[in-house]
């Protein structure tokens, strides 16, 4: 096997604090948030002077994990527009299984979240809808119906 499992997804962010809010009240954990920098992860990642401040938020289950990162130096970049459409190429979406999904958009909607299409519902499977919230992110929410 060459693949233990997944670890983490990665979003680079301008508004550290507004994301964890989000993502927190959509039920994930934040698991710790620091600085990070020097010459460990300028390797890593192939980028010199590097410093910022990332949070590491999980899952309830401990089966997934979504890390922000926002860079003080060098500064983010933005290579499309917030509001991309689904077919932009890049990942789009992280997808969220809820027990509730009319009582998750309510809430995030609080953060400033929006539909980015409508609540809609796969036959007799599932309830699903897009959410963009702070900084263009977008998270498929997805209630199993039955």
């Amino acid at each position: 096997m060459t693949i233990h499992r997944m670890d983490n997804v990665l979003i680079v962010v301008d508004d550290l604090d507004a994301v964890i809010s989000f993502f927190v009240e959509l039920g994930m954990e934040l698991e710790g948030r620091g600085p990070i920098e020097g010459r460990w992860v300028e390797r890593v990642i192939g980028i010199d002077d590097v410093r910022q401040d990332v949070a590491m938020l999980r899952v309830p289950d401990g089966h997934g994990r979504v890390e922000l990162a926002r860079f003080h130096t060098p500064r983010a970049i933005r290579t499309e527009p917030t509001d991309a459409p689904a077919n932009t190429l890049g990942i789009r979406r992280i997808m969220f299984a809820v027990d509730d999904v009319e009582d998750v958009v309510a809430r995030l909607r609080a953060h400033g979240a929006e539909l980015v299409g409508e609540l809609a519902q796969y036959e007799q499977s599932y309830r699903l809808c897009y959410v963009r919230g702070p900084e263009g992110i977008v998270v498929g929410l997805a209630q199993q119906l039955g």
